[in-house]
């Protein structure tokens, strides 16, 4: 059987895939890998670096000169409009955080109009442990209710920027019934199947087929994997028909062990796609698969 005729492609193109560059996340720091981008300059300038390297997609938490996350949302349009004077890559702003009000994670989104922004469908335990040392690196809760959920596709839909539901379980791929059904989610849906996430579904092929056989039949979908797990998803997902996220959000590390930047992480994931006879996609190309106008 063919990528083509596999059901696992769902709403995904099976000769190009969209490939993702989280190029800082929000915990993330220049202590664990130097090559972290913090300012608007710095995050445009990898976001074009991952744009030549294959990525159709930039996925951006803002962070102050210091490193420090921020939802300040002339931050947000800065990094924009230094983006756009660079690159077409499509640009996506998360809204995830673990202590920050709702309200200041949707301003910014509703003020600079991204293409997508991020949404987490569930509540969790959140944390990492570390086999080495025998203990917690940390440990949290991330609340994600169904009114904030609500709230947050309200306010995208009335500013004309696609959800991108990011999925830490399966419970989450659920959560999106009740919305459909009450019209506030319509199709085309955009899923990230988050793994490897203590407290989330963990990382292994098995289970990103069972995560993939929950979504609706036209949804497009990508792997996020994290850390050291992220390639053999990354592989698995390609084969599947679907598309990926790589960047230093969610893992330093080629599969060698050799700490990369955003760009390296990108072409080793488009070389990876050409080994399984698929093609990155543009960043138009890409717009023209996920439908978004």
């Amino acid at each position: 059987m063919t990528i083509r005729e596999q059901e696992s492609v769902k709403g995904n193109d099976p000769d190009r895939t969209i490939i993702s560059a989280a190029l800082t996340g929000a915990l993330t720091t220049r202590d664990q890998c130097e090559e972290i981008p913090y300012t608007p300059a710095e995050i445009a300038e990898d976001a074009a670096a991952a744009r030549e390297a294959g990525a159709a997609i930039a996925h951006i938490h803002a962070r102050t000169e210091n490193g420090s996350p921020t939802f300040d949302t002339d931050i947000y349009r800065e990094i924009h409009d230094e983006i756009r004077e660079r690159t077409d890559i499509v640009v996506n702003f998360s809204t995830g955080a673990l202590d920050a009000p709702p309200e200041e994670r949707i301003e910014y989104v509703e003020e600079v109009g991204p293409e997508i922004a991020a949404l987490n469908m569930g509540s969790m335990n959140y944390a990492k442990y570390s086999d080495s040392r025998d203990e917690f690196v940390f440990d949290m809760v991330f609340e994600n209710p169904f009114d904030e959920i609500r709230r947050f596709v309200t306010a995208m839909e009335e500013a004309g920027v696609r959800p991108e539901l990011e999925c830490f379980d399966t419970g989450h791929i659920g959560n999106t019934r009740p919305l459909l059904e009450q019209d506030e989610l319509t199709h085309p849906l955009q899923f990230s199947l988050i793994m490897g996430v203590l407290g989330g579904i963990p990382a292994t092929v098995e289970n990103l087929a069972h995560q993939v056989r929950q979504l609706p039949a036209s949804a497009n979908w990508q792997v996020i994997g994290i850390s050291r797990d992220q390639w053999p998803l990354v592989a698995a997902a390609l084969s599947m028909g679907g598309n990926v996220r790589v960047g230093l959000e969610d893992n330093f590390y080629l599969p060698d062990g050799e700490m990369a930047t955003n760009a390296e992480l990108v072409a080793h994931a488009a070389t990876l796609a050409d080994s399984v006879g698929r093609e990155p996609a543009t960043p138009d190309e890409a717009r023209a698969i996920m439908g978004l106008d």
